[in-house]
């Protein structure tokens, strides 16, 4: 049941492209959909060579060098994980527009239009300020796999006639690469479900485009068949990941796990240092420090009844989905424990298969089905009772939670399913000869030795609902705002100051899994 809760709306939208009714999808084809797939693959390109290059370096920098700051870089460098990439996107546009206080500080100063400042509204902007927000993704992955091969791969580079750099990029960059490319797939994820970003820029991809088909041209068929195209490219870069993937073969060496880190000194320390500063400047402070200006400046205007309204949708909401979403995916990974079978192991590779899927295509794709099934109830209403029930399901918290649930079931799920790995079998043994079994051995003995795989699914998936924006926008009840849609409804209008305090809550939101990352890092 819960696979075929992901796998309904991705039929319902991929079968729509055989379609051919809708004019408006014709009009869509033969004017706007070149742009996209231009605007689309120019931007994941960009982010796949600006996440690689800052999360891959920064990542080798920190894991083998000693240098001023390198132990508060090995986790300051995560902190831009807390920040949403739409936030990052108005900050950046409050601070280097045209009309931003950067440029206009410049232009009284040397009294002159600054055409020599590219404009930040472009594509390359977009693909800086998603490179900023997602480059922690590779950063992570990279690091851990830099750590473990440690000092002594180097050692015997350099056996071989290699320096360190031609180490690095003939030894320790290729054994890494499996990492690497999963943090870039992370990233190019992001990208491609990316809407709040995009639309900030007003740089159109097909988040934006199956928004506008949908609200804007009212078709739903329309935007059901641009969200089955995107579909089909996240499908072909799965499938290419991992036959890629699966021709890679690797062997890890416990001795060579213990890192002694090389200390850089002279001007490669403060080259290196400089760095990584510039970077965690840019993608982290200086946003936090612009959100805190404003927020302070706004404060008074802010923080009124209808804030405290946005603060109690985003957190109820956010609370009951991952009740549900957890309970789920505690159900799939119990299910997989007692029954191995190839249909069990299917059906949970499905259900898990949804954070894959873009939020704009998950919205549609349930919104569809749900819609007929509810005029479906009101005509059997109807002529059964006589009696006019109207919208029952639509219009209602159900299609939101079933969307959440489907987007982030695996977000919820593989760190249970970690968890639940660690507990031998010689465990279950024992419990069922004390006759504990069934229910009662999950209630009694694992779900206590869960405790660690449980918190932090529960608090993956409340931050995760938080910070969603696709789906809250597009599903959300009528008068039904969080902080993620009052961010979107501002920014719209160019009210950065007004949403600097949603976006500051959302970043302290944030900040939770984040430090929890880190101390796990750590340890």
């Amino acid at each position: 049941m819960v696979a075929a809760l992901v796998m309904v709306p991705v039929c319902v939208v991929v079968t729509s492209i055989f379609s051919t009714e809708d004019e408006i999808w014709q009009h869509l084809t033969a004017t706007l959909l070149p742009r996209l797939l231009t605007n689309t693959l120019w931007l994941a390109l960009g982010v796949m060579i600006g996440t690689s290059l800052l999360g891959v370096s920064l990542a080798w920098f920190t894991a083998v060098y000693t240098f001023p700051g390198s132990r508060f870089f090995s986790w300051a460098l995560f902190l831009p994980l807390a920040i949403p990439a739409y936030v990052t996107a108005f900050v950046a546009l409050g601070i280097f527009d045209f009309t931003g206080p950067l440029q206009t500080t410049l232009r009284k100063l040397f009294d002159a239009d600054l055409f020599w400042i590219p404009d930040i509204r472009g594509g390359p902007g977009v693909a800086v300020v998603m490179t900023l927000a997602f480059y922690p993704y590779v950063f992570l992955l990279a690091r851990n796999a830099f750590l473990t091969q440690g000092k002594r791969l180097l050692e015997v580079a350099q056996s071989l006639g290699l320096n360190h750099r031609q180490g690095f990029f003939k030894v320790a960059l290729p054994m890494a690469r499996p990492w690497i490319a999963a943090g870039v797939m992370l990233a190019l994820m992001e990208t491609l479900a990316d809407f709040g970003t995009v639309t900030i820029f007003n740089y159109d991809t097909f988040t934006t485009a199956i928004y506008k088909a949908w609200f804007s041209l009212f078709s739903l068929t329309a935007a059901s068949q641009l969200a089955s195209l995107l579909i089909l490219i996240v499908f072909v870069i799965i499938m290419t990941e991992q036959y890629f993937r699966s021709r890679m073969r690797f062997a890890e060496s416990k001795q060579s796990a213990r890192i002694e880190r090389i200390r850089l000194t002279g001007w490669q320390a403060v080259a290196v240092t400089t760095f990584a500063s510039t970077v965690l400047f840019f993608a982290f402070i200086l946003p936090v420090a612009q959100l805190t200006l404003w927020a302070v400046d706004s404060f008074s205007d802010s923080l009124n009844q209808r804030y405290l309204e946005f603060v109690w949708h985003s957190l109820s909401l956010a609370i009951i989905a991952t009740i549900f979403t957890t309970f789920a995916a505690i159900l799939l990974a119990y299910a997989a424990r007692l029954h191995t079978g190839f249909l069990t192991r299917f059906a949970v590779r499905l259900a898990t298969i949804g954070y894959a899927l873009p939020g704009a295509v998950l919205a549609v794709g349930i919104f569809i089905p749900l819609a007929w099934l509810d005029s479906l109830l009101s005509d059997w209403l109807l002529v059964l009772f006589n009696f006019e029930s109207g919208l029952l399901i639509q219009g209602t918290l159900i299609v939101m939670l079933i969307a959440y649930m489907t987007r982030f079931m695996a977000v919820s799920y593989f760190p249970l399913e970690s968890s639940l790995t660690r507990i031998t079998r010689s465990i279950d043994e024992a419990a069922i000869g004390f006759g504990i079994s069934g229910w009662k051995m999950l209630g009694t003995v694992h779900l206590p030795m869960l405790r660690s795989g449980l918190f932090t699914a529960l608090v993956l998936v409340f931050v995760d609902v938080m910070k969603e924006m696709p789906i809250t926008l597009m599903t959300r009840p009528f008068n039904w705002d969080t902080l993620a849609v009052r961010i979107f409804s501002l920014t719209s209008e160019g009210e950065w100051q007004q949403a600097a305090l949603p976006a500051l809550t959302l970043i302290l939101v944030g900040l939770i899994p984040i430090i929890l990352l880190i101390h796990q890092t750590e340890k």
